[in-house]
């Protein structure tokens, strides 16, 4: 108990007074398929995204291409539901593999090395209305945050694996052996906050890495992000 309030003080020392324009990590979700014969490539530039430490790079399997012959062994119904989700808040009628979403907010092609390189610059000159602070003890995760102005925001702690391999046997990939990067297994919505006051959440994680958003409601901007180990 003692251990967990010093975590707590120091999270509040961390962000005492108003919110400060910090450096955020940029947050690359990658909706992607073990079925679609466009994606490897967007898989493989996932590597390098995630090797960088001004990146959140996360990979969101989705499963509507199962039925072409291979059913992705990590694709998951809320992950296609997130995606669609966020092409309903841009006024986009549909989606796609592979489509990187920037930041909650930017959609790239997965496979444009250069449009993604831009859109990663552009989105870290950006200045964030939300500080962030995440401190861990095994699998509990003590999140804390200030606003700079009031938003309605979502909290979202989001597990992956950071490597993930698969034999692929049938379907338009078949043959090939492909590991993937920050795959994502769960995401869930642990507080919804306002911003006027401090916010401050304790969330059971489990085991393994995790990511924490603090997001705009209605799938919107990702104003901070952070991870933890």
């Amino acid at each position: 108990m003692r251990k967990l309030s010093s975590l707590v003080a120091a999270l509040w020392i961390g962000l005492s007074g108003a919110a400060q324009a910090q450096a955020q990590p940029v947050v690359i979700e990658l909706f992607t398929s073990q079925g679609c014969s466009s994606c490897p490539p967007a898989d493989a530039l996932m590597h390098k995204l995630a090797a960088r430490g001004d990146v959140i790079a996360l990979s969101m399997h989705v499963d509507y291409w199962d039925y072409i012959g291979w059913k992705d062994e990590f694709a998951r119904p809320e992950n296609t539901a997130r995606q669609k989700a966020y092409a309903h808040a841009a006024g986009r009628r549909s989606v796609y593999t592979p489509q990187m979403i920037i930041g909650g907010v930017d959609s790239v092609v997965g496979t444009h090395p250069m449009d993604v390189a831009d859109m990663i610059a552009k989105h870290a000159r950006e200045s964030k209305d939300v500080s962030l602070k995440l401190a861990r003890t095994g699998k509990r995760l003590m999140i804390a945050a200030n606003a700079r102005r009031p938003a309605k925001y979502d909290v979202k702690v989001v597990n992956f694996t950071p490597k993930r391999t698969s034999a692929i046997k049938r379907g338009e990939n078949a043959g090939k052996t492909i590991t993937y990067v920050n795959v994502v297994s769960n995401l869930k919505v642990v507080g919804k906050w306002d911003g006027r006051a401090p916010l401050s959440v304790t969330a059971q994680i489990g085991s393994g890495p995790v990511a924490v958003f603090i997001q705009r409601a209605g799938h919107g901007a990702i104003e901070a992000a952070q991870i933890a180990n």
